[in-house]
């Protein structure tokens, strides 16, 4: 894999800032909550495809709602893009679901109570 070139490491600053923006202010849809964060933007060389990672907090169906009102929204979400990010070709947009945030807060959850329990108790 090659390493991405300041351009599209630019490239995909903006897409994400621009999209977490109009995610943020612009989508109307009630599924889409205000817990709604993009993480990370990963853009093809050619700028036909751009994956946005998305962290939803929230239960499972709660996501599914969030990422069903992305994916319906994304052509009007493209349109945006295209007026505020200044490139020949706008990249039709991909939604995945990236749980890592909470993956990382439930980690560290364990991690405390390991802690706590492991440091009281075992003196002889």
């Amino acid at each position: 894999m090659r390493k991405p070139n300041t351009r599209m490491i630019r490239i995909n600053d903006e897409l994400q800032r621009e999209l977490a923006n109009i995610i943020r202010t612009e989508v109307k849809d009630p599924r889409i909550n205000k817990m709604t964060s993009v993480i990370k933007v990963e853009t093809t060389s050619d700028l036909k495809y751009c994956k946005a990672f998305v962290s939803i907090l929230g239960n499972d169906e709660e996501k599914a709602g969030v990422m069903q009102g992305l994916k319906n929204a994304s052509g009007f979400i493209r349109h945006l893009l295209a007026e505020r990010v200044n490139l020949r070709n706008t990249p039709e947009i991909l939604f995945k679901l990236d749980d890592s945030v909470e993956y990382a807060i439930k980690m560290d959850r364990l991690i405390k109570e390991i802690s706590s329990e492991g440091g009281s108790g075992n003196d002889q």
